[in-house]
């Protein structure tokens, strides 16, 4: 029994040997979400949290929450010493931003794999265009070296003149 037959018997007659899992009919369960909007958030997300900004307004935050919460009136304090809420915002904000910056890593790293092969496409276009010139200017060159040049022609018409002066100098008719 053949490979496909036996997927066929297993899975059905329309299943795909180039899938890993065969495709599921009926209900399918979770988020649908646009993955390049998502991406694009994602990378706005993640150039924010890199900045001096985000940095100088989180420890203005922690700042004022540490300082409301140990030096407030007691009615006023929401979060007393250990802090665990602020823990727990600040363990929150970790848990997000650092699949977030992942995410926008690996976009970063799948763009520049994109230009590193189009730089690496054009420059054997370059590299093919630049041997096929020079090929046709050795070309050129070959088939201008058998090619008499003006300046050949104002040698050969010279010496022919000179000998034809000593020629003429020469002859006892000169005399």
């Amino acid at each position: 029994m053949s490979k496909r037959a036996r997927i066929a018997d297993r899975f059905g007659p329309r299943a795909r040997l180039d899938l890993s899992k065969p495709r599921r009919r009926g209900l399918r369960f979770g988020v649908h979400y646009d993955p390049e909007r998502f991406g694009r958030f994602s990378e706005t997300i993640a150039r924010f949290i890199g900045t001096a900004r985000f940095l100088v307004f989180q420890s203005i935050f922690i700042g004022m929450w540490v300082l409301l919460n140990s030096f407030a009136p007691e009615s006023w304090r929401f979060d007393e010493y250990p802090m665990q809420f602020l823990t727990l915002i600040l363990s929150l904000q970790a848990a997000y931003a650092a699949p977030l910056i992942l995410l926008a890593q690996n976009r970063q790293s799948e763009r520049d794999r994109l230009t590193n092969e189009r730089d690496r496409d054009t420059a054997f276009r370059t590299q093919a265009d630049t041997e096929f010139l020079s090929r046709e200017l050795a070309s050129i060159r070959l088939a201008l070296a058998d090619v008499v040049t003006s300046e050949d022609l104002d040698k050969t018409f010279e010496r022919a003149f000179e000998r034809a002066f000593e020629r003429n100098r020469q002859s006892p008719l000169h005399d």
